[in-house]
């Protein structure tokens, strides 16, 4: 391990295998660091935190921190942070508000400079946020999806997997996997078809998902209607967003069908 001299640790750390822990970087009590993690200087992890292998946390973040929560009592709640992670300079992330349920933050997502991670939120793996992207309590953002700069998730929504919220976008209601997301207020725009390219989605898999947007967002039928059509699409994909608009408690982001229109094109 290297650990600067000026590094403050808490006794009780754990700490795994060739960690580097930088110039006055502040380690708590109660922390697990996995191997391979690197700690610059100024970041801060707060106490109960657990955090996996190789991750990487630059300067002044501060990770683990109280939640924002005025009904948080003082309670011995917790972080828990996978692998291969990246929080950038100045990223935010909270622990959650109860002990049974702690914030949790998958593999593999880099969150860049100012980013926040608020109490009780729930990340898969493969996520990107963009600078200064924020998400409220109880968030929970699907695997791959892409948050980009300035944008804000309300308290309680869902971010579906591989969808891709625009900058500067206020999110309120649920969106959907797979589309992109954009205005204020926040419609559906199209798919998110770079980003299905970049996780390596294939041709079939792209089709189905075209054809379930026709389905729900352009054929002009009731929502009900329009989910049991895509019930006949063989996709496990199309099921994906089946079932994550069935389980939307918000309700979602619908179409929006062109520059300057927010007219609805299903119902429901």
């Amino acid at each position: 391990m290297l650990i600067h001299p000026t590094a403050i640790i808490d006794s009780s750390v754990k700490l795994g295998e060739n960690v580097k822990v930088g110039s006055y970087a502040i380690i708590e009590q109660d922390v697990e660091i996995g191997d391979g993690c690197q700690l610059h200087a100024h970041a801060i992890i707060k106490r109960n935190t657990r955090i996996g292998q190789r991750n990487i946390i630059h300067e002044h973040a501060i990770i683990g921190g109280d939640p924002q929560d005025l009904s948080y009592n003082g309670d011995q709640t917790s972080l828990v942070i996978g692998d291969d992670n990246v929080f950038r300079e100045c990223v935010t992330v909270h622990r959650a508000t109860k002990r049974e349920h702690p914030t949790t933050i998958g593999n593999s997502c880099f969150l860049m400079a100012y980013s926040h991670v608020a109490h009780d939120c729930q990340l898969e793996d493969n996520i990107i946020f963009a600078n200064n992207a924020t998400l409220g309590g109880h968030v929970k953002v699907g695997k791959g999806a892409f948050i980009s700069g300035s944008t804000a998730v309300h308290q309680f929504c869902q971010v579906g997997a591989y969808s891709m919220l625009s900058g500067v976008t206020p999110v309120s209601l649920d969106a959907l996997p797979f589309m992109i997301i954009a205005g204020n207020p926040a419609r559906t725009i199209g798919l998110n078809l770079v980003g299905l390219k970049r996780a390596d989605f294939n041709k079939e898999e792209i089709s189905h998902i075209k054809q379930a947007f026709q389905i729900l967002f352009l054929s002009g039928k009731p929502l009900s209607i329009a989910l049991e059509e895509l019930k006949t699409i063989d996709s496990v994909r199309v099921k994906i967003l089946i079932d994550f608009i069935n389980h939307s408690k918000r309700g979602f982001t619908h179409y929006r069908k062109k520059q300057g229109s927010h007219q609805n094109t299903i119902r429901g």
